[in-house]
Order: structure tokens, then sequence, then C-alpha cells
């Protein structure tokens, strides 16, 4: 005769291992998508402030060369202002849009371990 209870212990064994694995995999890529969004707002500001401080040299540099003291932060703001005009016009474009995503995606959702494991 066929022992029921160890079958259903066995399966139901198999599904809880099984379960688990899957939590494992996921609280892993949810690490590893937590370390690379916290890595991409780490280099977003160190870039921030090194923008800053590089208009700031500019800005100072063509007061400078210009000698006059406001006329240097003039033109740093207005180049500033031609970058959001550009950025604002561009933002409904399909194509920004697109490789915006794709380096979000890849940057966030792709880990180098599926990469290595798909090829």
């Amino acid at each position: 005769m066929v022992n029921f209870t160890e079958i259903i212990q066995t399966i139901k064994s198999l599904v809880e291992t099984r379960i688990e694995l899957v939590k494992s995999e996921i609280q892993d890529q949810l690490v590893g998508m937590l370390s690379r969004l916290i890595l991409l707002i780490l280099i977003g500001s160190i870039l921030l402030v090194s923008g800053l401080f590089l208009s700031l040299s500019l800005a100072f540099y063509i007061s400078q060369v210009t000698q006059s003291p406001y006329l240097g932060f003039l033109i740093v703001a207005l180049c500033y202002l031609i970058i959001v005009a550009f950025l604002y016009f561009t933002k409904d474009s399909k194509g920004f849009q697109k490789q915006f995503n794709t380096f979000l995606k890849q940057f966030i959702f792709n880990s180098p371990s599926r990469k290595n494991s798909n090829e």
C-alpha cells in the first residue's frame, strides 16, 4: 500500500522549500536594486556638488575676464536657463524618454549576475 501521509509530507516540504527559495531570490534582487539605487543617488549628489563648484569657478573666471563682478554669474545663469529650456522642450520627445528609461532600467534593474547567466 502507498502511504499517503508520507507523500503529502514530502509534497509539503517541497512546496515550503520552493517558497523559501523564491523568498530568498526576491530578497536578493531587492537588495541588489536598492544598492544600485543608493549608488545612483550618491553619484547624482556628487555630480551636483561638482557641478556647483564648477559653475562657481566658471562664473568667477568669466567675471575676472570681463572685469565685471556680476557678468560671469549672469552668463552662467543664462547657460543654465538655455539648458532648462532645451530640456523642457525635449521632455515630450519619445527618443529622449526611451533613452532615459532604458538607462534607468539597465542601471537599476539589471544586475551583472543575471546578465552573465543569460549569456
